[in-house]
């Protein structure tokens, strides 16, 4: 995935988990920040941050916060960004059927696909923690990501091929692993749905301040 228009700022301080201010050229700017975890580690006075102009017209904001250096190492915090790579991905590995977005019973999964006569639910993860060198999820508890994993372990007695997918949104890391620390209640959950056969695929990405691309080879058979 692509962002057409791109611009460095010196990051201030965040306002709350949906804004922050930033520092251009011309002074302080208000921008939307496009991922509502904590992002402490992050999101620091007088870090170097990459900003995506809005393509929405009229919008309150003319810039979203998607990106942040740390180290050296870019990483892309855009929430939506692991979705719409993740999409992209399965693309090339030869599906039947792709459908994002898919409800399943009362829910609605991020992916539905098929591929010989085989039926598989995905739900899609971002990871932009980064502790010596393993990522971990979530970066703050997360109740919507307990209950995924529910219904995917549910969807495993049903018939389903049922995975995770953690979007690693970083250079220099290659495994995802639950943060239990911050929501016993997802390792948990996610200890239990890999038991009753969960896969849980940890994707490398190639960060650039204009784009992000899924780096693992093809894994479906």
């Amino acid at each position: 995935m692509r962002y057409d228009a791109v611009r460095r700022a010196r990051f201030v301080r965040r306002l709350n988990r949906f804004t922050a201010i930033v520092r251009l050229e011309g002074g302080e700017e208000t921008v939307h920040v496009k991922n509502t975890g904590r992002l402490g580690e992050l999101l620091v006075p007088e870090a170097a941050v990459v900003l995506a102009e809005a393509a929405a017209p009229g919008r309150k904001t003319a810039y979203d916060l998607i990106g942040v250096y740390r180290g050296g190492r870019l990483f892309n915090i855009d929430s939506q960004a692991p979705n719409k790579v993740v999409g992209e991905w399965l693309v090339g590995q030869g599906f039947d059927v792709i459908r994002p977005e898919y409800t399943y019973g009362q829910s609605r999964v991020d992916f539905y696909m098929e591929k010989g006569g085989r039926r598989y639910l995905m739900e899609v993860k971002g990871c932009t923690l980064d502790i010596g060198g393993v990522g971990y999820f979530p970066d703050a508890p997360t109740e919507r990501g307990v209950r995924h994993l529910r219904e995917l372990t549910a969807a495993l007695d049903e018939g389903y091929e049922a995975c995770l997918a953690f979007v690693i949104q970083m250079a220099g890391v290659d495994r995802v692993e639950p943060y239990r620390e911050r929501h016993p209640a997802f390792a948990d959950a996610c200890e239990e749905a890999e038991a009753k056969g969960l896969r849980v695929l940890h994707l490398t990405t190639r960060p650039a301040e204009d784009s992000l691309e899924i780096t693992t080879p093809p894994v479906f058979l």
